[in-house]
C-alpha cells in the first residue's frame, strides 16, 4: 500500500519554492508575519481552485475537517475566515502574478515540442484577445464600467504552444482591448493574431517596425488600394490574395507600407471574411490557419470560466480579486506542468475533475489516472439499466 504524500502535496511539489521566495521577498510579503505567510496564503488559494470551494466559509469547514492532514498539504498555520480575507486584503497581488510568470516560463519550456506541424512548426504563434467579467457596483464599486454596472477585462496573451497564457492584464471593464497592444513586448518574428477589435494601423504599424508579424480581420469599413494580385485556387475557399495600400489618407499615413489583403469564404458558412497581415511569404491559406487558430484564446477564457473560481469572488476588493485571479492562473498552469512533467494523456479537464475529488487521497498521480481510465472504459456494468433497447 502507498504510503508517501497525499495528492495535494504531490501538486505542490511542482512549485519552484526559491523562486517563490523571491517574489514574496521583492515585495515584503512576509514583513513582520509570524502565522499564516504568503506560501499558507498562496497553497490555501490553490486548494480553493482545486477543489471549487465557493466562499471562504466553504475553505475554512473543509480544510478545518482535514485538520490533521494540513501539515502534510505543507500548510503550518490555522486557517480561518479571517486569516485568508486579510490576506487576500493585505498580501500584494503583484506577488503572485510574479509568480504566476515564473510558472508560465518554465511551462512554455515545457511546450516547445508542441506545434502545428509543417511550415508553422518552428513559428511562435500567440493569440490575443480579452474577456469581461461582470460584477455588482454596490460590492465593486472601484471597478464601475457603466452607470449601473461593475466589470473587469482579462486581456489575455496565449501561446498557442499548449495554449499557455504569457501576458494577462486585469483592468476595469471601460479599457477599450486595442489598449492591450501598448502593454506588450512584442518578440521579433512571433505572429500575433486578432480579431477586429485591435484593428488599429498605428499599433500594427509599431508591430511591424518590431520585425514581428500580424493577422487580423479588416472591418468593413477598410478601404485599399491594390497594387497586385496573386493567383488562388477557388475550391480551397479563397477568393483573392492581394498587395494593397491604405487608401485613407488618415490610415495610410499611421501605416504606410504595403499590406496584404486576402479573401476567404468559408466552405461550412458561406461567411467572407478578409484578413490582413504584414507576411508575404506564407501561403494565404496557412493564413487562414493561423486565423481559426486564434479561437484557442476563445476556448482558454471558456475553460478558465468554468473549472476556476474567477467569476465569484472571496474578497470585494481590487486587491483580493486580482489575487483570485492569478493564484487561480498559476493553478491553471501547475496543472499544465503536472501534465507534460508526469506525462499524462489525458486533457486538462479531466486531470482538474479526477484532482478535485481526490486531493487527500495517497494515491500517486499517474495510478490515480490510470485507476480512472481503467474504470471510464469497463462498461459491463451488471446494475447499469440499459437507455435504448
Amino acid at each position: 500500500m502507498y504510503t508517501g504524500k497525499i495528492v495535494f502535496a504531490q501538486v505542490m511539489e511542482l512549485l519552484p519554492l526559491r523562486r517563490f521566495r523571491t517574489c514574496v521577498n521583492r515585495y515584503r510579503g512576509d514583513f513582520k508575519i509570524k502565522t499564516f505567510t504568503c506560501q499558507d496564503h498562496f497553497r490555501v488559494m490553490a486548494f480553493a481552485q482545486l477543489s471549487h470551494r465557493e466562499s471562504l466559509r466553504d475553505i475554512e469547514i473543509c480544510l478545518r475537517a482535514m485538520q490533521p492532514k494540513l501539515y502534510h498539504m505543507g500548510i503550518r498555520s490555522p486557517v480561518s475566515r479571517n486569516n485568508l480575507s486579510n490576506a487576500n486584503e493585505m498580501r500584494d497581488w503583484r506577488i503572485y502574478a510574479d509568480f504566476a510568470q515564473v510558472l508560465i516560463a518554465h511551462a512554455r519550456q515545457l511546450y516547445t515540442d508542441d506545434g502545428f506541424g509543417g511550415e508553422l512548426a518552428e513559428m511562435t504563434l500567440y493569440a490575443l484577445d480579452a474577456s469581461t467579467v461582470d460584477l455588482c457596483l454596490s460590492v465593486f464599486p472601484w471597478a464601475r464600467f457603466r452607470r449601473t454596472k461593475a466589470a473587469i477585462k482579462l486581456h489575455t496573451l496565449i501561446d498557442l504552444r499548449g495554449n499557455i497564457p504569457t501576458f494577462i492584464h486585469i483592468s476595469d471593464g471601460k479599457l477599450h482591448d486595442v489598449n492591450a497592444l501598448d502593454l506588450l513586448l512584442l518578440e521579433a518574428g512571433a505572429f500575433y493574431i486578432m480579431d477586429r477589435a485591435y484593428l488599429d494601423y498605428e499599433r500594427l504599424y509599431r508591430i511591424n517596425q518590431a520585425q514581428a508579424f500580424f493577422v487580423i480581420r479588416a472591418k468593413k469599413n477598410s478601404r485599399f488600394r491594390r497594387q497586385s494580385s496573386c493567383r488562388v485556387d477557388r475550391s480551397t475557399g479563397l477568393r483573392c490574395d492581394q498587395t494593397v495600400l491604405l487608401q485613407n489618407p488618415k490610415s495610410a499615413s499611421y501605416y504606410p507600407e504595403p499590406l496584404r489583403r486576402i479573401v476567404f469564404v468559408d466552405p461550412g458558412t458561406s461567411k467572407r471574411l478578409v484578413f490582413i497581415t504584414n507576411n508575404f511569404d506564407l501561403p494565404a491559406l496557412t493564413i487562414t490557419r493561423l486565423y481559426k487558430a486564434r479561437w484557442q484564446v476563445e476556448l482558454f477564457f471558456k475553460w478558465i470560466k468554468q473549472h476556476l473560481r474567477i467569476k465569484a469572488f472571496y474578497g470585494t476588493s481590487e486587491n483580493a480579486v486580482k489575487t483570485q485571479i492569478w493564484t487561480a492562473v498559476s493553478t491553471y498552469v501547475l496543472v499544465a506542468i503536472l501534465k507534460k512533467q508526469i506525462h499524462l494523456p489525458q486533457n486538462l479537464y479531466t486531470i482538474l475533475q479526477v484532482l478535485s475529488v481526490s486531493l487527500f487521497e495517497k494515491t500517486p498521480i499517474p495510478q490515480l489516472l490510470a485507476e480512472w481510465r481503467q474504470n471510464d472504459g469497463d462498461s459491463n456494468i451488471c446494475n447499469q439499466l440499459s437507455l435504448f433497447e
